[in-house]
């Protein structure tokens, strides 16, 4: 595997690339309109999420990592809270999964799972992020998170 699973794995993120209006709908809340940009760094090794996000969500940066022999993703979040967190990330060009359910560098008060589908055209996730109290509570949803590609 090694080398061609990196680089499939790589090669299936590009659809992400570009500019992106994101809406959150938040229980109790008219919908509201952030922004999104994904971009490569480091010549193109790992691709880079800014998020300019509607309140009541924090700003945010994410670095998506592959793991060269599985091309497996990781995900790593910082927010302006001051949160750091690791995602296990799936994403098989369709359906995009991230999923924290052990302690990393901020305890695990709860669960959290996001899970969008990207549109035929790709220019559209609709998505939403869920969570749950324990390994054994079912999972809630948060609040629903919609990308819409602007350029």
């Amino acid at each position: 595997m090694g080398a061609t699973a990196e680089r499939e794995a790589l090669e299936r993120l590009r659809v992400l690339v570009g500019e992106w209006v994101v809406e959150a709908e938040f229980p109790g809340q008219e919908p509201a309109a952030g922004r999104c940009v994904f971009e490569w760094e480091v010549g193109g090794r790992f691709l880079v999420q800014r998020m300019r996000a509607p309140e009541p969500a924090p700003q945010s940066m994410a670095v998506v990592s592959v793991e060269p022999d599985s091309g497996a993703y990781t995900q790593h979040y910082f927010d302006s809270r001051g949160v750091v967190r690791v995602y296990t990330m799936t994403f098989d060009g369709e359906v995009w999964q991230l999923l924290r359910e052990e302690a990393d560098f901020t305890p695990l008060s709860f669960r959290q799972r996001f899970t969008g589908r990207l549109s035929a055209d790709g220019d559209s996730i609709h998505g939403v992020w869920e969570r749950s109290k324990d390994a054994s509570a079912e999972w809630e949803t948060d609040f629903g998170l919609t990308y819409r590609r602007s350029r």
